[in-house]
């Protein structure tokens, strides 16, 4: 049976958002960004995105919250594409039926589509601030280590495919519902 959601994963600059509006078009499916919802909470609470990776740290119930507002959100709403560092794992932990996508890129690679998108010239040190942060929390809230790609279906190089290509691979996986 094919999937009804699809999860699509990877760190900071390596190409999920790209991908994944690409999908959403190509599919026609909804598409939720838990990056996105981060934000947005982070916005709502006035504080920046760091500040809110600080406060996250110290307080798992905002990973948890937004893990489990991913999970909702697939079963309420498949066919459903979901671009966020842990939904992978949160498919998995949530039992759906989800093929789990896993983009991936160097750091120097990721730091520059960053710094092109935000136009900030410290892109690589606050990437790896930042995904420090995000692995620790990973680790301590979920006891998940994010370099762990075991429970991904694909794996797949951006920094050696383009995004339409990216794309492609993803459509063709067995277990994708087109």
């Amino acid at each position: 049976m094919p999937a009804s959601v699809l999860t699509v994963s990877g760190l900071p600059g390596s190409g999920t958002s790209t991908a994944c509006h690409m999908l959403r078009e190509s599919l026609g499916w909804d598409y939720v960004n838990a990056g996105q919802i981060f934000r947005d909470m982070a916005s709502e609470a006035g504080m920046t995105l760091a500040e809110m990776g600080a406060y996250a740290e110290q307080n798992p119930q905002v990973d948890l919250q937004l893990d489990e507002r991913m999970i909702q959100v697939a079963r309420d709403r498949p066919p459903v594409v979901l671009e966020g560092r842990m939904t992978g794992w949160m498919a998995v932990r949530g039992k759906l039926p989800a093929h789990k996508v896993w983009l991936q890129a160097s750091a120097e690679i990721r730091a520059e589509r960053i710094g092109l998108r935000d136009g900030d010239v410290a892109a690589l040190e606050q990437m790896l601030a930042r995904q420090a942060s995000e692995s620790q929390r990973y680790l301590e809230h979920h006891g998940i280590d994010i370099g762990d790609l075991s429970v991904y279906d694909s794996v797949i190089n951006t920094e050696t495919n383009e995004p339409s290509a990216v794309v492609a691979m993803i459509l063709k996986a067995p277990g994708v519902a087109t």
